[in-house]
C-alpha cells in the first residue's frame, strides 16, 4: 500500500512538469510563427511606459521602417498609458523637395495649401452668373406680364426714346444721301464720256466743229461741277455716318448697360421686399442681411449708370447740334451752287469746309471703288 501511494504521488508530481514542457513548446512555436516585428518585442512596465533599456533598439528598428525621405530626427512619437483615452501622435517634418508648408506644432499634420483651385473659382463664378441671370429673367417676365414693378426715370427714358427715334431717321437720311451720291457719280461719269465724244466729233466734223465744241465744253464743265458736288455729298455722308455709327452708338451702348443695371436693381429689390414680408428668425435673418447687401451693391451700380447716361446724352446733344449744323450748311450751299451754275460759289463752299478733291481722270478710281 505504501508503495502504491508513493507511485501515485510521483505520477501526480510528473503531470505539472509535463504541462510546463508542453506550454514551453507552444510558446516556442508561437514565437517562430509570429513575424519578427520590433514593435511587438517592446517590453512595457506595469504602468504601460516603455523601458529605457529598449528605447534605443526601438528607435533603430523604427528608422528602418520609415519611408525614404523622412528622417528619424524629423519624427517624434508620444506614447500614453494604456488607461489613456488619447492616441499616439506622430509629427512629421517637411519632406525634401515637397511643395506644401507644414506647421511645426503638436497635433495632426496640417498642409497649408496656398494655391486656390481654379476649377472651384470658375464653378463659383458660373453659379453666381446663373443665379443673377435667373433673377433678371424672372424680373423681365414679371414686367412683361404686368406683375412686377419697375423703376422708371421719366425724364431720362424720354431722352433715350428720342435718341433712338432720331438714330433711325438719321440712318434713313444716310441711305438716301448714298443713293444720291451713286446716281450723281453715274451722271458725272456719263457727262464726262459725252464731253469726250463731242470733242472727238468736233475735230472730225468741220461743218459742225463749233456746235460739237460748245457741247463738249458744257458737258466737261458739268462733269467738273458734278465732281465738286460729289465731294461735298461724300463729305456729308462720312461725317453723319461717324455721328450715327460711332458717337450715337457709343451712347446707346451705355444706355443698354444702364437698362441691364436697372433690371438687376429691380430684381434684387423685389427679392429683398419678399424676404422682409416673411418671418424673421435665425434662418431668415442671414438671408435678409445678404439680400440687403446685394440690393445696396446693385443700387449703387444703377445710380452710377444712370448718371453716366445723363452725362453722355448731354454731351451727345451738344456734339450732334454742332456736327449737323456744319454738314447741313455744307449740303445746302453745295446743292444750291451746283444747280444755279455758280461754279465759284461751289468751289468756295469746298474751301470753307476744307474739302480736297482728287484730280479728275478717267483712270482714277472712284470713291465707291476705293471703299
Amino acid at each position: 500500500m505504501s508503495e502504491n501511494n508513493s507511485e501515485s504521488t510521483v505520477l501526480d508530481e510528473s503531470h505539472p512538469a509535463a504541462e510546463e514542457v508542453q506550454s514551453d513548446s507552444e510558446e516556442g512555436a508561437m514565437a517562430q510563427e509570429s513575424p519578427k516585428n520590433s514593435a511587438a518585442e517592446i517590453p512595457v512596465t506595469s504602468n504601460g511606459q516603455l523601458e529605457d533599456s529598449h528605447e534605443h533598439s526601438f528607435n533603430r528598428d523604427l528608422k528602418c521602417s520609415l519611408p525614404v525621405g523622412l528622417g528619424l530626427s524629423e519624427t517624434k512619437i508620444t506614447s500614453h498609458g494604456f488607461d489613456s483615452t488619447k492616441e499616439g501622435v506622430v509629427e512629421a517634418g517637411p519632406f525634401p523637395g515637397k511643395g506644401g508648408r507644414v506647421q511645426q506644432k503638436s497635433g495632426p499634420v496640417v498642409l497649408a495649401d496656398e494655391v486656390k483651385n481654379p476649377a472651384m473659382e470658375k464653378l463659383e463664378l458660373v453659379r453666381k452668373w446663373s443665379l443673377n441671370t435667373y433673377k433678371c429673367t424672372r424680373q423681365i417676365i414679371s414686367e412683361k406680364l404686368g406683375r412686377g414693378s419697375r423703376t422708371v426715370d421719366l425724364d431720362l427714358e424720354a431722352q433715350i426714346d428720342i435718341l433712338r427715334d432720331n438714330k433711325k431717321k438719321y440712318e434713313n437720311i444716310l441711305k438716301l444721301a448714298q443713293t444720291l451720291s451713286t446716281q450723281l457719280f453715274q451722271m458725272v461719269h456719263t457727262q464726262r464720256q459725252l464731253g469726250d465724244a463731242f470733242a472727238d466729233l468736233s475735230l472730225k466734223s468741220l461743218e459742225l466743229h463749233e456746235e460739237f465744241g460748245y457741247n463738249a465744253e458744257t458737258q466737261k464743265l458739268l462733269a467738273k461741277n458734278g465732281e465738286i458736288l460729289l465731294g461735298a455729298i461724300n463729305f456729308f455722308i462720312a461725317s453723319v455716318t461717324t455721328l450715327v455709327n460711332k458717337t450715337i452708338e457709343d451712347t446707346l451702348l451705355t444706355v443698354k448697360q444702364y437698362e441691364t443695371a436697372r433690371i438687376e436693381y429691380d430684381a434684387y429689390r423685389t427679392d429683398l421686399e419678399e424676404l422682409n414680408l416673411g418671418p424673421r428668425d435665425a434662418n431668415t435673418l442671414p438671408k435678409i442681411e445678404q439680400s440687403q447687401q446685394l440690393f445696396q451693391m446693385h443700387k449703387e451700380k444703377y445710380d452710377k449708370m444712370r448718371n453716366d447716361v445723363s452725362i453722355k446724352l448731354k454731351f451727345l446733344e451738344e456734339n450732334k447740334v454742332k456736327v449737323l449744323h456744319n454738314q447741313l450748311v455744307l449740303f445746302h450751299n453745295a446743292i444750291a451752287a451746283y444747280f444755279s451754275g455758280n461754279q465759284k460759289q461751289l468751289e468756295q463752299t469746298l474751301k470753307e469746309f476744307h474739302i480736297k478733291l482728287k484730280t479728275p481722270g478717267a483712270d482714277a478710281p472712284s470713291w465707291l471703288e476705293e471703299q
